[in-house]
């Protein structure tokens, strides 16, 4: 991301708030992204990375490995950021030509289906907790080893176990634990992430071409 003035005053705001961290440097990048986008600084204390999470999801980008997201917010919210650098093929379930299923909601049924489809890619589901827990019964049921698993659903009801479930499973992941969440706080992560690959990864890619 290209930060302008207001945002590098804003960025040191942050930063002289949030003081002493427990976070990597790389970690930090992203809570800071998640704050700089929600102006919400209880998302220090409740952000959970992972083993490698973030070297995993780096490396997949990179891969130019397909990204599925749950709801087009997070499409639109990410599309700046991978257009102008890796350019992974992004997959909205709410897209999904699927059958209509009374049991299961859209953001759920597609999201099966292109987990199907890309049982390997990076998954980021920033709204539909249908969405989430259709892709760790497909974990649990060994149908699907995803690269990343961004989960940041807002909920009242079965959402501390479905993130349970995910943090339970050997998935690289990033969530937020508690019912808070949005799309807006999983585009923010995915920002940031790709950030962090690109200067990982761009300069050897750049030199490629």
């Amino acid at each position: 991301m290209e930060w302008h003035v207001t945002d590098a005053q804003s960025l040191a705001i942050i930063d002289h708030e949030i003081e002493n961290h427990v976070f990597s440097p790389a970690e930090y990048e992203i809570v800071r992204r998640v704050i700089y986008s929600t102006a919400d600084f209880e998302y220090k204390s409740l952000i959970r990375f992972s083993e490698r999470a973030l070297q995993a999801g780096a490396a997949a980008l990179a891969a130019r490995t397909a990204i599925v997201v749950d709801v087009p917010m997070v499409q639109v919210g990410i599309a700046y950021e991978i257009q102008n650098t890796f350019a992974n093929p992004v997959y909205c379930s709410m897209e999904a030509l699927t059958r209509p299923q009374k049991e299961k909601t859209r953001a759920a049924w597609g999201i099966e289906t292109l987990a199907k489809r890309y049982p390997e890619g990076i998954f980021v589901v920033g709204q539909a907790l249908t969405a989430l827990t259709a892709l760790v019964e497909l974990i649990e049921a060994e149908e699907i080893r995803p690269a990343l698993i961004i989960a940041t659903p807002v909920g009242f009801v079965n959402v501390d176990e479905a993130k349970g479930r995910l943090q339970d499973s050997l998935v690289p992941h990033i969530t937020i634990e508690s019912r808070k969440g949005n799309a807006v706080v999983a585009a923010a992560i995915v920002d940031g992430l790709v950030d962090l690959a690109w200067q990982a990864y761009g300069q050897d890619r750049n030199r490629g071409n």
